[in-house]
């Protein structure tokens, strides 16, 4: 290592020190935790070997065989790879890997099959939507970057579903309101709080039938959509799909382009140069093989992945938790979501657990805004099981995190001594399953410098 401290700049050195000294304590302390963040996953050690490689520091603007800078002889060859393996895994006739991240994959899609101003529908961001999709005045993607007018789909709560006949006919309303100018271009099917599949094979011939382009946003599910245990939305009527590459697909951060060949040109072109210049060649490699893992492993981690959800949602509703989604078992997906307004609010209660170890998210609910809440203070938390899947556990598992849940939350026990329990079930927990190497722990810390 290079020494510092020669020209006497002490402070850059200790600001140096202290970054490295971060890094290695966050390894450490998600050594001891109990991931629960239903948008995060954990990668395999090959995904972390590519996104580690010279490929982080290389430019190949376009398309393979099209580059505008030299120097991708080997690049070109891995997102070719990474290309087939997407079109494998979704079966799809098209796939563009180049999206940094499904918010870039969403606005690419925008800018594919839209114009600024057109109508979108997608789902409120109290029931699930994602604030990509969402209108100008509350920052959304849609609406600040795209400027497009954001009309949201009719939901039902008692479902935790879109409601069809009810967003038929607020569609039907919306055309002889406007004499069919604001008839929607684009319907974004997806969410961020997502439990059951949407009704993308229930809507498909009626938005059709009004010109209507349908996408589906697979950021949350798409592991599970690969695996075959969710729904498979190019077969039910979507035109395009995104996605994020690090939720329930188990790669790096960044995102994806699912399609049909008559609709390439045009999402090629979205994506670059419309929306990204270098795209992460690094990520784009750790894809490919995250992808091939999905490839050999997808259907046993999407399959217990869902049977987690189902057994930690169970035990949440058995030990009195007011648990989402009753009426259909309450969820088919990753995520769990619960309503803990009895016992605080959602921004409260996910800090108490993580001094506990227990690391989810609040989230807000179907009727908070009406009652007043807000997005800090939400009624809810989500809890997602991917990354623990990923680590090995099973239902048995998802039993006593359910307890160690209810002993912070409802029984108000001393954090501490539920973090140091917490850290005690984490011992047998320490390598990635579903991948084809785990010679790293999951959450080893590789260093490449030398300790002074």
């Amino acid at each position: 290592m290079v020494a510092s401290n020669e020209n006497g700049n002490d402070e850059a050195y200790k600001h140096y020190s202290n970054v490295l000294r971060l890094l290695r304590e966050h390894h450490s302390w998600f050594n001891r935790c109990i991931p629960l963040i239903a948008s995060e996953n954990v990668p395999s050690p090959a995904v972390r070997e590519a996104i580690v490689s010279d490929f982080a520091n290389r430019y190949a603007e376009g398309w393979p065989g099209e580059r505008v800078y030299a120097g991708c002889i080997y690049i070109d060859q891995v997102e070719l790879i990474c290309i087939e393996l997407a079109k494998r895994v979704f079966r799809a006739e098209f796939a563009d890997v180049r999206p940094v991240s499904g918010v870039v994959a969403n606005l690419a899609v925008y800018a594919a099959f839209t114009e600024p101003s057109d109508t979108m529908l997608a789902l409120a961001i109290p029931n699930g939507g994602h604030i990509s999709h969402g209108k100008r005045e509350h920052s959304g993607t849609a609406g600040l970057v795209r400027g497009l007018q954001v009309e949201t789909f009719a939901f039902n709560k008692e479902e935790m579903n879109i409601d069809v006949d009810a967003t038929i006919k607020k569609v039907e309303e919306m055309k002889r309101n406007s004499n069919d100018s604001k008839v929607p271009k684009l319907a974004m099917f997806g969410a961020s709080l997502f439990l059951f599949p949407h009704p993308v094979k229930e809507l498909a011939d009626y938005l059709r039938s009004n010109n209507i382009t349908i996408c589906y946003d697979a950021a949350h599910v798409a592991g599970l959509i690969a695996g075959n245990e969710f729904q498979d939305p190019l077969r039910e009527g979507a035109d395009v799909m995104t996605m994020s590459t690090h939720k329930t697909l188990f790669g790096p951060q960044g995102g994806m382009i699912l399609s049909f060949e008559k609709y390439a040109e045009s999402i090629k072109k979205a994506v670059f140069p419309g929306n990204t210049s270098s795209h992460h060649l690094h990520n784009v490699a750790g894809k490919a093989i995250a992808l091939a893992e999905m490839l050999a492993f997808g259907r046993d981690y999407a399959r217990q992945v869902v049977r987690n959800a189902k057994a930690l949602a169970e035990a949440l509703y058995n030990l009195g938790f007011d648990v989402l989604g009753a009426k259909h078992g309450f969820t088919r997906s990753h995520q769990v979501a619960v309503d803990v307004s009895r016992y605080g609010d959602g921004g409260s209660i996910e800090q108490m657990l993580e001094r506990a170890g227990i690391i989810c998210n609040r989230q807000l609910l179907p009727g908070d805004i009406k009652a007043g809440r807000n997005y800090k203070h939400p009624g809810g938390i989500r809890l997602g099981t991917s990354e623990v899947t990923r680590l090995g556990m099973r239902e048995q598992d998802m039993v006593e995190i359910a307890r160690f849940i209810k002993r912070v939350v409802v029984d108000r026990e001393e954090v501490s001594k539920v973090a140091n329990d917490v850290m005690e079930l984490r011992k047998d927990f320490q390598k990635v399953h579903y991948a084809f190497d785990d010679n790293v722990g999951a959450y080893e810390y590789i260093s490449l410098v030398k300790e002074r």
